[in-house]
């Protein structure tokens, strides 16, 4: 393209300097029409809020933008989970029980699995926006029989059930990224240890028999994790303490999950884990009557979900 230019001739010493009030008012008029014309590219500049160029460590600091950010779910309808599972638990520890030394107990499951009678094992949960409830029902029982060489045909049985009972809430914590779900929790743990003993002799004609019964709750407290790996795959892991020897409640007790599972459909999971749970419970009732109960149930588990 070429440019063109016209020679014009010079204005005349009266317009060569116009006065001051018309200088002034040529001044304001351009700033007006350049204020004018940068005000669109102000107000697209901030309402994005895009920088055009990398923010610096005193940018990153101040700007809200930058600052670690939580968003509530946006589904805020209630989604459930019902799980059966099983646990293959061994059983490691101490017991002691009324004037009677302590005696150590180190069962496998394989040991545990030839007075096994029977077990019903599961859990429920509950989720919407940022809250999570969710309970969980273990119960098992084992028996067994030894018969004494004392000529008179005497044979001991006993028969034990095991209780356990847990239910929390859980708040998301405001950390991690979309899939991440971080919960800290707090709830309880109820346990009812029940022992039935029969001694009988001469044929049943002799027969002594006794139930002992042993209860506590205790307070718990924890965290509860939830990670989708994928849209199949996720992880699963809970830890919690309590008792803190509170009246009616255990010395200490702890528990710690893991598991990692695999989603089939919207509707249906499974998961494989590994499941530990620590109690230190003593009761003392009187000079001859006391239990102690320090032992730490573990094993693999597997479990399956129904989600709705």
């Amino acid at each position: 393209m070429t440019l063109h230019r016209t020679e014009t001739a010079a204005p005349s010493g009266a317009d060569r300097h116009p006065p001051r009030k018309e200088r002034l008012r040529r001044r304001a008029r351009a700033v007006a029409v350049a204020c004018r014309a940068a005000l669109p590219v102000a107000a697209l500049s901030f309402g994005l809020s895009i920088p055009s160029a990398p923010a610096s460590a005193a940018d990153l600091a101040t700007s809200p933008a930058a600052a670690p950010s939580f968003s509530p779910p946006s589904d805020s309808k209630w989604q459930f989970e019902a799980v059966l599972y099983g646990w293959a638990t061994g059983i490691n520890g101490n017991i002691g029980i009324r004037d009677l030394p302590t005696f150590p107990v180190d069962a496998s499951f394989a040991d545990i699995l030839s007075h096994f009678d029977g077990a019903v094992m599961g859990s429920f949960l509950a989720k919407k926006d940022n809250w999570t409830l969710f309970a969980d029902l273990f119960w098992s029982q084992l028996s067994a029989s030894k018969s004494i060489d004392d000529g008179r045909g005497t044979q001991f049985d006993l028969s034990q059930r095991l209780l356990i009972v847990s239910g929390a809430a859980g708040y998301r914590l405001p950390i991690g990224g979309p899939g991440f779900d971080l919960s800290a929790t707090a709830g309880f743990r109820y346990q009812r240890l029940t022992a039935d003993t029969t001694l009988s002799s001469l044929g049943g004609l002799i027969s002594l028999s006794e139930t002992d019964v042993k209860d506590w709750l205790d307070p718990v407290f924890g965290l509860a994790l939830q990670y989708r790996i994928n849209e199949k795959w996720f992880l699963n892991a809970l830890a919690d303490v309590g008792g803190f020897g509170l009246s009616s409640s255990s010395k200490l007790t702890s528990q710690g999950l893991i598991s990692v599972g695999y989603n089939w459909t919207e509707a249906w999971s499974t998961a494989l884990g590994y499941r530990a749970l620590y109690t230190d419970y003593e009761s003392v009732t009187g000079p001859r009557s006391n239990f102690r109960y320090e032992t730490t149930l573990h094993g693999p588990f597997m479990s399956i979900a129904y989600h709705f």
